[in-house]
């Protein structure tokens, strides 16, 4: 009997949880799903996706929620923690014959409380541009499924530009392209551009547009994201691999390869050091940016994982002693910056420091994962994984990012002091002793970072338009910046292929003994179906199974404002 009822507390859907932060809280009347709330029959359908956007209205309504659910798409004002959801007042609400969509994407650098445009992939390829506000649909591209006939997988706009867009599919084909583009009728005809090992950039030979197509990897491509700064694309494959390209000169930066199975899932830190991968090994896999190798690996769930993010508003930043850090305070008010502005962390600036004696500003990154297993995953990253070869220093001051109430070097505020909490214990990671005996890079982030994200968020939408023009007609129009390499075998893209079992132990796909072993903060099961979405907000966690309920976690202190 009393292993029985263990088993049943284990099946059990929590709707609260615990960190050192406090309590963690599910608000069922936030939830949101279709009109009915009948669980969705998921069987055949595709992912459960959500995307936020927030119009900075005058009415404090001004985050816009987006979700697909099989055939059927909605769109709705997302009232979070303060108020309960209104199910019966979707913004826009569309039922697609035929096809389902498949991902989507809103544009935050257009978006206004009159208009804001929002990108939505579908199952037989196509690509859809609409206006949930003004109930418009703008254009249709992929109509006739000339350019690819595979599922749409990936949607994104490229940051900080107006009109240009990135689709992924599941044929391994990734094709950039342009809102102000007219496409023909016809089917396009691609020139080599470069190409490297498992990949390969064409470029369109029509005049009119300059568009490019990314062949990568093998078997279907499965999410990228651009580098919080925009310069790099990483993207992770079927074929197991995480590949990060220069997205200006498509030159390839690194790789990492699964440990079993194909990637499925990735994510930036917030300051652009390290990606986060998740997929079929069920593990979650850390990778860092400047020296390209595993520095760490999760194991906490029990199946695939479908996503992982980093939690922005939870990374704490520990400064070094003065004797021990010789950048300057910009660079720890750009860390905290981080976590106040999740829209505008895409535009951050990576950068090195140039002193070698230095060590970094000490970051705990907190993230998190969700998976087929119904389960979420927190996890945080430390100091003692970052830097196992470096003693802690003799005298550091902490501070947490979400009560953080300084302002970031650059914007406007009352320069109120930091409170200091206490600093975060490191019980989760489980560093094994044969760490990797690469020397890694000791590198800071340096101010540049703060004037770059500090005067890009104070731009007004007119500003932003001609900041960003000569770089949309730069990536439109000219493709110089592309080594092009004669080939006499133009069409012929170059996929190496490469045994698991001849990576495995290579820098490429460390041995499970070789890396440090993180153990997660908290796994809680916490839906019936496979969990396909988690948003960290700076109130809130936002999860999504396949049932179509896109669930509200209040953070601690912040239940107390909702209003049913």
């Amino acid at each position: 009997m009393a292993t029985e009822g263990r088993g049943k507390e284990m099946n059990e859907i929590k709707t609260h949880f615990t960190t050192r932060e406090g309590l963690y809280r599910l608000l069922p009347h936030s939830e949101y799903s279709r009109p009915n709330r009948v669980p969705f029959n998921s069987q055949g359908s595709n992912p459960v996706r959500v995307s936020f956007v927030n119009l900075n209205d005058q009415t404090g309504n001004g985050n816009r929620l987006c979700f697909n659910v099989g055939r059927e798409l909605y769109i709705y004002i997302y009232k979070g923690v303060r108020k309960a959801a209104d199910l019966s007042k979707p913004i826009d609400k569309r039922i697609y014959k035929g096809t389902q969509p498949t991902c989507h994407d809103f544009n935050h650098l257009t978006a206004t409380a009159e208009s804001v445009s929002l990108l939505v992939g579908f199952s037989a390829g196509q690509v859809q541009l609409i206006d949930p506000i003004k109930k418009e649909t703008s254009k249709l591209f992929n109509e006739e499924r000339l350019i690819d006939k595979s599922r749409v997988t990936c949607v994104k706009w490229v940051p900080g530009s107006e009109s240009l867009f990135l689709v992924a599919h599941s044929s391994g084909n990734m094709y950039s392209y342009n809102v102000e583009h007219t496409y023909g009728t016809t089917a396009p005809h691609y020139q080599l551009l470069t190409q490297g090992e498992s990949f390969a950039v064409h470029n369109c030979k029509s005049k009119s547009t300059r568009d490019l197509k990314w062949t990568v990897g093998e078997g279907a491509l499965n999410e990228f994201a651009f580098s919080p700064d925009g310069k790099f694309l990483a993207c992770v494959s079927q074929d197991g691999f995480l590949r990060v390209f220069n997205f200006d000169s498509a030159e390839l930066h690194g790789t990492m390869k699964s440990y079993f199975g194909g990637l499925l899932c990735l994510c930036w830190s917030p300051d652009g050091k390290y990606i986060v991968t998740g997929g079929e090994d069920d593990l979650v896999t850390v990778w860092s940016f400047l020296d390209c190798r595993v520095i760490a690996r999760g194991r906490g769930h029990k199946s695939w994982v479908s996503v992982v993010a980093f939690d922005p508003y939870t990374t704490s930043v520990e400064e070094s002693d003065p004797m021990e850090f010789s950048g300057s305070d910009k660079n720890f008010q750009d860390l905290l910056h981080f976590g106040r502005d999740r829209a505008n962390s895409t535009q951050s600036r990576l950068s090195k420091q140039n002193s070698t004696d230095s060590r970094p500003v000490s970051v705990t990154y907190r993230f998190g994962s969700v998976g087929q297993d119904t389960q979420l995953c927190l996890w945080d990253l430390t100091e003692d994984i970052l830097f196992p070869h470096q003693p802690l220093s003799r005298t550091r001051t902490h501070a947490n990012v979400m009560n953080a109430t300084s302002p970031p070097a650059g914007s406007n505020g009352s320069g109120v002091t930091t409170p200091v909490p206490p600093p975060l214990p490191r019980s989760n990671s489980l560093p094994h002793s044969a760490v990797s005996n690469a020397g890694s890079k000791s590198s800071v982030i340096d101010g540049a970072i703060a004037s770059g994200v500090s005067k890009f968020a104070i731009l007004s939408i007119h500003d932003r338009k001609e900041r960003h023009h000569e770089k949309d007609r730069k990536r439109n129009h000219s493709t110089g910046h592309i080594s092009s390499k004669s080939s006499d075998k133009l069409n012929l893209v170059t996929k190496a292929k490469m045994d698991p079992a001849k990576t495995l132990g290579t820098s490429l796909c460390p041995r499970m003994e070789d890396v440090p072993l993180l153990e997660p903060l908290i796994c809680k099961k916490i839906a019936h179906e496979r969990l396909t979405v988690l948003v960290f907000l700076e109130d809130c966690i936002v999860t999504a199974c396949q049932e179509g309920f896109i669930c509200t976690w209040a953070r601690p202190g912040k239940v107390s404002k909702f209003q049913p």
